[in-house]
């Protein structure tokens, strides 16, 4: 080929079609201007927003429902575009990027780029959205939204860099940032990191799923590819940010240290704090996503041998057409059905491995605890007020014990001296007042659910959730909600909480909490780590 720099060109216009595309679907649609939004650039603004929400919560793998993107643009436009739009106008507007300017209306999207080694167009699909059913509150079904390859390539390729080079260029800018201790900047670089590894898991996933359709269609090119991309990213990668853990870990526990033992933390060095915590569960969620390419990686390999070995079998199946060879012959000559069960013989030869229900094939299958879920709603169809008020009795009980407990935990804390106490400082309290641990661990069910939900949730800023609680509305749940009960415990307590933080304590200790009881009054030994809870009242 005489011009060298023409053999990637169709790679090149896939990118450059991934925008146009997005300007196709977008412009000359009267409904950016009904909303307010008259530019080309307020218009493409607003798509890329809406696109980083959906990638943001694909990386936490959350759901991403159209109301959701309904209340971020709401609030979008509250705080910064300041259109004479409502929540409902915002929601139908998020529906329109979705289904119109980012999926097409359901048509499937194609951008033609020159390949000049072959002299010919090439047509390539461009997807920026997928889409999978979830359910909210285990009851709802909803359509959650995440971004595909493309969708990830659109955003990140604003840097001319081969896919064998971003990890690497995106790693040693983690670790300069890292070394410089900008630490706000180190967390958009491992957020980088984290997400090329995901987009390599995608792209192996999709791999396999071709090869299941059919091998034949995946080329030994592609294959090669991918074992190249991935090899580069598993040589390396987990002992670096192995090192790299290890580093933020320490750099996180002499900042608080520091907090506790010396002097309390200035607003820099608490936002230089709560971004290590982000960048730790980073490397966390970076070194599994390492292991699963590991994983993956050697599950492709197999899969691709194994059809390619199923394929090659096919030579040695024997074909013949049922017309010719049986229904011609039995019309020539009838008297050849008495001997018909020697053609039929060999599919009888042997017995099947499995039996399949095709009944059970036809129906929905839904999770057994959603089942019950259902068939419990189906009792309720008859009517029995009694049955329904005690039902409502418990579930207010089981709520109570959750409140006590919870309020046990804070009020401890809040008693100390500084304003934190462990898990393991507890449990010595109640041994020696002879308390017991029944208002502390009603069942060990309760107890469990409320520490993982603290854990989960680290810092609790109790006036950020009154904030919400008066600018939104919504319905108090029948079940236990954290914040919805932090919020209702910090109300009674004098002087009110402000905020509320949660973590491991760092030695690895394990406490033991004997003589537990479950739901079903069987005691249980619990064994959990050492967890210190941090509270902070108003003065």
């Amino acid at each position: 080929m005489q011009y060298e720099f023409l053999k990637q060109f169709p790679k090149r216009m896939k990118h450059v079609g991934c925008y146009m595309l997005l300007f196709s679907n977008s412009s000359q649609k009267t409904i950016w201007k009904q909303y307010g939004f008259l530019r080309l650039d307020e218009q493409m603004n607003v798509i890329f927003a809406i696109l980083l929400y959906i990638m943001e919560q694909s990386l936490k793998e959350e759901a991403c429902t159209i109301d959701d993107i309904g209340a971020y643009l709401d609030h979008l436009n509250m705080r910064y575009f300041e259109k004479q739009m409502n929540y409902g106008d915002c929601k139908t507007l998020g529906d329109f990027v979705i289904n119109v300017v980012l999926s097409n209306e359901g048509k499937v999207m194609y951008f033609d780029g020159f390949d000049f080694e072959k002299r010919e167009y090439q047509k390539m699909n461009v997807s920026y959205v997928a889409n999978r059913i979830v359910y909210v509150d285990s009851e709802l079904r909803r359509t959650s939204y995440y971004l595909t390859e493309d969708g990830y390539n659109l955003l990140l390729s604003t840097l001319e860099i081969e896919n064998n080079m971003k990890l690497t260029i995106h790693e040693m800018i983690f670790k300069m940032h890292l070394e410089k201790q900008s630490y706000d900047k180190a967390v958009d670089e491992i957020k980088n990191v984290f997400n090329l590894l995901r987009i390599q898991i995608q792209k192996i996933n999709e791999a396999m799923g071709r090869i299941r359709r059919n091998a034949l269609n995946y080329s030994v090119a592609d294959y090669e590819s991918i074992l190249g991309e991935n090899l580069e990213t598993i040589s390396d990668t987990k002992q670096k940010f192995q090192n790299y853990r290890e580093l933020v870990a320490s750099r996180k526990q002499e900042l608080e240290e520091l907090d506790l033992n010396i002097r309390r933390l200035d607003e820099k060095e608490e936002e230089r704090l709560k971004n290590l915590g982000i960048i730790e569960q980073y490397l966390n969620r970076t070194i599994e996503e390492h292991q699963k390419i590991l994983s993956s990686h050697f599950d492709l390999k197999s899969l691709y041998t194994n059809e390619l070995e199923l394929l090659s079998q096919m030579s040695y199946i024997r074909r013949f057409s049922i017309r010719n060879e049986l229904y011609e012959n039995i019309l020539d000559n009838p008297d050849g059905l008495s001997r018909l069960e020697i053609f039929l013989r060999p599919l009888f030869g042997n017995v099947p491995d499995k039996l399949y229900n095709l009944k059970k094939s036809t129906q929905l299958q839904r999770p057994i605890r959603r089942k019950r879920a259902e068939d419990t709603e189906e009792l309720l169809e008859f009517g029995d007020a009694c049955w329904m008020e005690e039902e409502e009795r418990r579930q207010k009980e089981k709520l109570a014990k959750y409140e006590r407990s919870l309020q046990l935990l804070l009020k401890a804390a809040a008693a100390s001296e500084k304003g934190e106490i462990s898990l393991e400082e507890l449990k010595q309290k109640l041994e020696e007042s002879n308390a017991g641990y029944l208002e502390l661990i009603p069942n060990v069910q309760i107890f469990k659910e409320i520490m993982v939900e603290l854990i989960q949730s680290k810092e609790i800023d109790i006036r950020q959730l009154q904030k919400e609680r008066r600018e939104y509305i919504s319905e108090r749940s029948g079940g236990f909600r954290l914040h919805e009960m932090l919020l209702l415990l910090s109300e009674q307590m004098e002087p009110q909480i402000q905020k509320i933080a949660v973590g491991r304590v760092q030695d690895g200790s394990v406490i033991t909490f004997e003589h537990a009881a479950d739901e079903d009054g069987i005691e249980r030994c619990i064994r959990c780590s050492n967890v210190w809870i941090r509270v902070w009242q108003e003065a």
